[in-house]
């Protein structure tokens, strides 16, 4: 049988996993889902319900309700706020087991997948045979991610920026079942000094490597 081509992409926010995980996607002709985008539709169902984000209860309950559905108004999804809200849902041990099921028949359908997020190489598909680690400094993070935000017109001071990436890394490195870690197979990928461009050739090198250890 042949195996999948199963791309798990982790890093922290704003590393520009996102990024290298569609590019990567669209050139091996493979289905793309950002794991992130699912928390983030549960924070933004919680906050609509007037529920609490610490509410573990009204977390878990919004992530049973996540549709395709939910994934689609790019700008809310994508907001600041909406950032944040995901973070301290994804914290709920409840929240990440409701969303478990989904991300796990999409990477093992047919053909293969790619997918980002902050475990998907170590819980969503441990048996992946690509995995890489996306990071870079939380400065260029940042930067990154401010210019993103007020491109679209979000009113933020740099600062502010960078206390929030700092804050999501200390939050995410300690979340309970969960913690973002980088596999012990996977490839690290500091895109600090690169790039979308050279990113991506440095990710494609390293699935090519893959394809001639597993035979694809």
């Amino acid at each position: 049988m042949t195996p999948s081509l199963i791309i798990a992409v982790d890093g922290p926010a704003a590393s520009g996993k996102g990024s290298i995980a569609s590019r990567l996607a669209a050139h091996y002709g493979l289905p793309h889902l950002d794991t992130g985008l699912l928390y983030r539709a549960t924070g933004l169902k919680v906050l609509a319900a007037g529920d609490d984000l610490a509410d573990a209860e009204a977390a878990t309950r919004a992530a049973g309700s996540v549709t395709p559905g939910d994934l689609i108004d790019e700008a809310a999804l994508t907001s600041r706020g909406a950032g944040e809200a995901a973070s301290r849902v994804a914290s709920h041990p409840g929240v990440r087991a409701a969303l478990l099921k989904l991300q796990q028949d999409f990477a093992r359908q047919a053909g293969g997948a790619v997918l980002d997020g902050r475990d998907i190489g170590t819980v969503i598909a441990p048996d992946a045979p690509v995995k890489l680690f996306v990071t870079a400094r939380p400065e260029t993070r940042a930067h990154r991610r401010w210019l993103q935000l007020t491109g679209r017109g979000e009113a933020i001071a740099f600062d502010d920026m960078l206390a929030d990436i700092i804050r999501r890394d200390e939050r995410d490195a300690g979340r309970g079942a969960a913690p973002m870690v980088m596999a012990d197979d996977a490839v690290l990928l500091d895109t600090t000094e690169m790039d979308i461009e050279a990113a991506f050739d440095a990710a494609r090198r390293v699935v090519e490597a893959a394809r001639v250890r597993h035979g694809f």
